[in-house]
């Protein structure tokens, strides 16, 4: 541990404050002026989030903890809302959950007919008009979700994320003068971190 930095006395619960903690230490490492005024906004210091984030990968790699659908319920409480979403030839369970530093989006945990957690990201959410990107400067960060950006620049290619919560899109889009661009989106959390230009994209028959 740091100098002075100090751990969280055993038996003291684990909030949704420390939650949304955690979601801003992963995307540190990408934009570290955004996190820093977010965690200011919830009145945090830096060593706060770091032992909210160690905090919680002790009870995810707990032996014996709780199942990841238990962690989330017992942190987060009861879900706003629940909706079926069919997943190829399955039907599974999306649950959803407010996060204040992003009043328009939702925290989704997809599980799976057997109940394990297959998914957890950031979502619009319901009946909240999302962004509409055309050009790659529309594409800032913390605008869009995965499936945003993939809608907007269809088809869109799903690439390996470099750590866990991290997704990345390939995609083509124009940049402000109408060039077709090849590029890559970087997401934490669902959360558009940044996007990067390979290129020119090659133009059909070329």
């Amino acid at each position: 541990m740091s100098p002075g930095a100090q751990r969280t006395p055993p038996g003291t619960p684990f909030t949704p404050l420390d939650f949304q903690l955690v979601l801003l230490r992963r995307m540190a490492d990408h934009n570290p002026d955004l996190v820093d005024g977010a965690r200011h906004r919830l009145g945090v210091s830096a060593a706060g989030m770091r032992e909210a984030n160690r905090r919680w990968q002790a009870m995810a790699r707990a032996p014996r903890g709780r199942s990841a659908a238990a962690r989330y319920r017992s942190v987060l409480g009861a879900p706003e809302s629940v909706v079926t979403r069919r997943v190829g030839d399955l039907e599974c369970e999306a649950r959803l959950w407010p996060v204040p530093l992003w009043p328009g989006l939702r925290f989704e945990v997809l599980l799976a007919p057997n109940g394990a957690v297959w998914n957890e990201w950031l979502v619009r959410a319901p009946g909240t008009p999302g962004p509409e990107p055309a050009t790659l400067d529309d594409l800032a960060p913390w605008s869009c979700t995965v499936d945003e950006v993939a809608r907007a620049f269809a088809p869109a290619r799903p690439l390996e994320g470099s750590a866990p919560t991290r997704w990345g899109l390939a995609f083509t889009a124009p940049d402000a003068d109408g060039r077709l661009q090849d590029c890559v989106a970087e997401f934490t959390w669902g959360l558009l971190q940044r996007t990067a230009v390979r290129g020119p994209a090659a133009r059909p028959g070329a």
